[in-house]
């Protein structure tokens, strides 16, 4: 029989109802998940971190879970209108469809409406999830499998005084970590600058650093801050100058000793593609916030790949373990991750599910559990739930 004939007589969960995986019920629930401290950058405070988990029912009793923070100032998108998204343009596309064509429901959900990429991104995960559970398989082998069984996420160094940062970096450190981020836009770029010096002095050659300043710089300050910290031997510095600014990046990455790293500016493959033809960044920050989910963000990867681009993937702050699962599975599916990875629910007071996502000296295995590997606790859901 040739592959033709085969394939005209394969049975399909359309052929055989009993074979699809029925989504019977979508939630969305925002929630406000407390931080250990406050955690300031260009632009923003954060004292409690704002949430929509989504969680997707199938008629088996299977569930699975997704999420995506609020992020204003990076995808526009604040909680009920996120809430609202998911609700009366998501919910009814994937309610009493079959989970398992869950590529067909992806694409309908990214033209369902305009943006709302968070909202979209927490319901890909969700749906994910749940295919992962009904074949007990992880997320990562259902987009082919990981290339790497360990990634190593990077802890963020944002407070007021050098001395306070140099403190908690030589704590982490003796915790195994090696990888840090310096948070800049927020003080002169002179003093920035010479704390990444002083911190690079304090930590030595051993550890990989790199910064981000949430666009707060203008052109000027980022320039100065990029010579200035040259010897700091920063790997990159993420998104200086706001993100409609491909023009002043692009003029910034051809003087700029340190490479760029572009995020607030990248909301789709698209947009990778138009900093890459301008020259304006180096590598791409992917957050599924703002790929709109896990299949849109494994394209991105793999785009950015073969652009030659380095690639960074990050959660916002703070996601719970829901979301940091769902970045370790696609940190072990990456073709290149030589720009590190950051999780953010290590910055939370307390986690939603049973089993958090576990850093052990500095670096996470690869989740061996089915979906996305955490177990959700609906009772803490609850207790962090929005009215």
């Amino acid at each position: 029989m040739n592959e033709q004939a085969a394939a005209r007589i394969a049975p399909t969960p359309a052929d055989h109802p009993a074979m699809a995986l029925k989504i019977v019920r979508v939630e969305a629930i925002p929630v406000a998940l407390p931080l250990m401290k406050p955690v300031v950058m260009a632009g923003e405070r954060i004292e409690k971190s704002a949430c929509l988990l989504v969680r997707v029912e199938a008629a088996n009793g299977l569930v699975g879970w997704g999420e995506a923070a609020a992020a204003p100032l990076m995808t526009g998108d604040v909680l009920p209108g996120m809430v609202a998204a998911v609700n009366d343009y998501l919910a009814p596309l994937v309610a009493g469809q079959d989970a398992l064509r869950r590529a067909e429901l992806s694409q309908r959900c990214a033209h369902a409406l305009l943006g709302n990429t968070g909202a979209k991104c927490a319901v890909d995960m969700a749906i994910n999830d749940l295919v992962g559970r009904h074949f007990n398989v992880s997320v990562a082998d259902l987009f082919g499998g990981p290339v790497r069984a360990v990634v190593e996420p990077m802890y963020l160094l944002g407070n007021s005084r050098v001395e306070d940062d140099i403190a908690e970096a030589r704590g982490k450190l003796r915790e195994g970590w090696s990888f840090f981020k310096l948070k800049i836009g927020i003080k002169r770029p002179g003093e920035e600058a010479a704390a990444a010096l002083e911190i690079r002095r304090h930590l030595g050659d051993g550890v990989a650093l790199c910064a981000d300043a949430n666009m707060g710089m203008t052109f000027a300050d980022a320039r100065l801050f990029a010579e200035q910290a040259r010897n700091a031997n920063l790997l990159f510095m993420e998104q200086p100058l706001r993100a409609d600014d491909i023009d002043g990046m692009a003029a910034l990455a051809r003087v700029s000793p340190i490479p760029l790293n572009g995020d607030e500016s990248i909301g789709s493959v698209a947009s990778i593609l138009a900093l890459h033809r301008r020259g304006a960044v180096q590598g791409a920050n992917i957050k599924t916030i703002k790929m709109g989910g896990i299949a849109p963000a494994v394209h991105a990867m793999t785009v950015c790949a073969a652009l030659g681009l380095n690639i960074n993937l990050a959660c916002k702050v703070a996601e719970s373990s829901i979301a940091a699962a769902a970045m370790v599975q696609l940190g072990c599916l990456a073709p290149n991750l030589n720009w590190g990875l950051n999780v953010t629910h290590h910055y939370l007071a307390e986690d939603v599910t049973d089993n958090p996502v576990r850093i052990e000296n500095g670096r996470i295995r690869r989740l061996e559990g089915s979906g996305l590997g955490v177990e959700v606790n609906e009772t803490k859901v609850n207790r962090f739930r929005l009215k």
